[in-house]
């Protein structure tokens, strides 16, 4: 796991030049990547949203694409269209921005149901289907959608399909007042992202990508997700706990984890740092929770309190 641990530490250290005093959003990011799932970064305007988004992109060189997400945006704005070629007489496939290896989605909730159902099988599937004709998605495919958390007029909120296909809901948080002095500093002139050099390649992301699957999980842990995630939808305050999607994001993201820190195997401990971020916004809470303002990130916290933890089991 040298290798990747070397190739994580080389994409972080990369995207800090631009994204400043935010190592474990960044860490929680590449994770993401190495174990190909999407991530919902849910913040207020203007701390650095996009800029993640783009430094990814370039750290790996990798296709950038965005979407900004408004009302009137149909699925076709998304996937693509076909069009007839009078020369040919047949009609033509026109990519639509989807066809990209790190896709941007801002304000992803001010797009109609409709509209954000484009994604369903791009994120679970990496593939669109046009006029019934199916197209591969370019290898890596990330979706890094946004959305603003104190906005509610003129948003339809995510449904429960597409939440469940974020690996994990993140963000970034104002930064501290050092920071933001850097931040100052460093766009005295113009800003950092435009002299940022790739660090990785695409094969090497794919090759990482690959190498983490082998990462040992203990047969302990693996029970230690399942109890976990099982607990969420047997929890009183909870009206639907998280899927067997969750227990997937726990598993493949924990091997992340542990090749990111440079081990084979994977610690109890490395589970419960991914939990909150990888089950949190996959909770529907119940009623009455509501009603005491309760939080589904209390509720897995209550949950890990409870639930024993297993001896971790180093393989020779």
């Amino acid at each position: 796991m040298i290798q990747v641990q070397s190739l994580a530490e080389r994409i972080i250290a990369n995207m800090e030049k631009v994204i400043i005093g935010k190592r474990a959003t960044v860490e929680m990011v590449v994770i993401g990547l190495l174990s190909q799932g999407h991530l919902l970064i849910e913040d207020v305007p203007g701390v650095g949203k996009t800029m993640l988004a783009r430094s990814l992109a370039r750290s790996v060189s990798c296709v950038f694409g965005r979407i900004q997400f408004t009302p009137d945006m149909l699925p076709s704005d998304v996937t693509g269209v076909s069009i007839f070629n009078p020369v040919t007489r047949e009609f033509e496939y026109q990519p639509g921005p989807v066809m990209s290896q790190i896709l941007l989605t801002d304000e992803i909730n001010r797009a109609t149901p409709k509209t954000q159902s484009a994604l369903l099988e791009a994120m679970e599937e990496r593939q669109v289907t046009v006029d019934c004709i199916t197209h591969p998605l370019p290898q890596p495919f990330m979706v890094l959608a946004t959305q603003n958390p104190i906005e509610y007029e003129g948003v339809f909120p995510l449904p429960e399909a597409q939440l469940d296909r974020f690996m994990f809901r993140i963000s970034l948080g104002y930064p501290g007042a050092w920071d933001e002095v850097q931040i100052l500093d460093r766009q005295q002139f113009r800003h950092p992202i435009e002299t940022l050099e790739p660090v990785a390649t695409v094969e090497e992301l794919l090759a990482a990508q690959e190498a983490i699957k082998s990462v040992h999980i203990s047969p302990p842990v693996k029970e230690y997700i399942v109890r976990l995630t099982r607990s969420t939808r047997e929890h009183e305050d909870v009206y639907l706990g998280a899927s067997p999607r969750g227990s997937l994001t726990l598993y493949r993201a924990g091997q992340a984890r542990a090749a990111l820190h440079g081990r084979d195997f994977v610690l109890p401990d490395d589970i419960k740092l991914l939990i909150i971020p990888a089950l949190a916004h996959r909770l529907i809470l119940a009623p009455g929770a509501r009603l005491r303002a309760q939080s589904a990130e209390a509720i897995i916290t209550d949950i890990l309190k409870r639930t024993p933890v297993p001896e971790a089991e180093i393989p020779r």
